[in-house]
């Protein structure tokens, strides 16, 4: 047997008869960060091993040869060094983050005003603390209602914030500290999800894993599973959306809601797949697990909680998938007025489908009026996964191009596909 990672997993993965594009198409990655992988290039993360682990069936072996990773060691392909600080750059095209080696201080605003001083050590507490949980709560409240790119460079600002804290504190701070870092990191990847950066929420789930782990909640791992089932079905896969959701159940510690989600994306996988019956048995036991209330703990809840049950609307999201946009459209009716007013992302994301729910059924006044109501959510949250839709809706829309009520959003519902981002 190989001494490598990279050697045993080409070994496993040749064995199992897959070929290098097939296993990154499955596992979320690309097929040239496998190459690199396989030929010792870079340094696989655990989330990636764990994943190659699954689907090629090697017992935990590819873990195993991990050996003991650095304590708090972020994971590639992020800069090596954990205590790296990021930043948020502006050009004319595109926004971009980078990594700025330890030595560079984080200065100006944010959330320490003056400059960082080299060498100086702030003294944190648990009621600093305290307010650093409650500073991101409000970031939470705001990514319901604005653009992803707004939210994600305040997040990154307290993520920094966090991250050199923690540095300079003992424990039991120190460690609370980390937790908070990897509830950061996993909302940068859900804004950057949000922002149509694929690659972006790739990179911030896994930092997010690592940071959970030096913060002593292993859950993580499973919810960064359902958050890749999530990108898998915003691609249309419903393979790799199955088989991510239901490796995300595999461990119970994960707890009820984390397993809940997870069963409710795999039910969405099987409804892309056209499977009814499986589609029903998921979104079942999603029900039941999500009905269970879970015990107050020291963070946040995981996902989305602008809408107290989604299962409703996620039921109705999933039978337009089934080809049933009649039962899909009197569902998303019945239970879209219940999303807060304030939750404009949930309103635009469920308002969307309810809308190609209608046009798919033929109703095509209802899907307008349902579509002017949601356009200026839209524009709010500027989201890519809602886009998704709206470019649906705009294909079953042109089997009615002359309908008056088509002509007069077109122009509203095409500038809004393609505004700069």
């Amino acid at each position: 047997m190989a001494d490598t990672f990279g050697a045993r997993l080409r070994e496993f993965r040749v064995a199992s008869g897959l070929s290098i594009a097939e296993l990154a198409r499955r596992v979320n990655y690309s097929k040239g960060y496998l190459s690199r992988i396989e030929n010792d290039l870079q340094r696989p993360t655990a989330m990636l091993a764990r994943l190659c682990d699954h689907l090629l069936g090697t017992g935990g072996a590819l873990v195993a040869s991990l050996g003991t990773p650095p304590r708090d060691a972020g994971p590639p392909p992020d800069p090596p060094d954990p205590d790296d600080l990021v930043v948020l750059a502006f050009d004319e095209r595109e926004l971009r983050v980078q990594w700025l080696p330890r030595p560079t201080l984080l200065s100006g605003g944010g959330l320490f005003g003056d400059p960082l001083v080299r060498g100086s050590r702030p003294r944190t507490d648990r009621s600093t603390v305290g307010v650093l949980w409650s500073a991101f709560d409000s970031l939470r409240a705001l990514g319901t209602m604005t653009s992803p790119v707004v939210v994600l460079g305040q997040v990154i600002t307290q993520l920094n914030a966090a991250r050199m804290l923690a540095r300079d504190s003992d424990d039991p701070v120190r460690t609370e500290l980390r937790l908070l870092s990897s509830r950061l990191a996993e909302y940068a990847g859900w804004m950057s999800q949000e922002a149509g950066d694929e690659a972006g929420a790739l990179r911030w789930t896994d930092r997010a894993v690592a940071l959970a782990e030096s913060g002593r909640d292993p859950r993580l791992a499973s919810f960064a599973l359902y958050r890749r089932a999530e990108l898998a079905m915003y691609r249309f896969d419903a393979i790799s959306t199955i088989e991510l959701a239901r490796l995300a159940q595999a461990d119970s510690a994960a707890g009820t809601r984390i397993l809940g989600l997870a069963a409710q994306c795999e039910a969405q996988g099987h409804a892309l797949a056209g499977d009814h019956a499986a589609y029903q048995a998921a979104i079942d036991r999603a029900a039941e697990l999500l009905a269970v209330p879970e015990r107050p703990g020291p963070t946040p809840q995981l996902g989305s909680t602008s809408v107290a049950d989604q299962i409703p609307l996620v039921a109705g999201w999933s039978l337009c998938e089934l080809g049933r946009p009649g039962e899909a459209a009197e569902l998303l009716d019945r239970h879209a007025a219940a999303i807060p007013r304030t939750a404009r992302r949930a309103r635009a994301r469920f308002g969307a489908r309810r809308a190609l729910a209608h046009a798919q059924h033929g109703d095509v006044d209802t899907a307008c009026t349902v579509l002017r109501d949601v356009l200026p959510d839209a524009a709010h949250v500027d989201s890519a996964t809602i886009r998704v839709d709206l470019r649906l809706l705009t294909r079953v829309l042109r089997r009615w191009h002359g309908h008056p009520r088509v002509r007069e959003l077109q122009p509203d519902l095409l500038a809004l596909l393609h505004q700069p981002r």
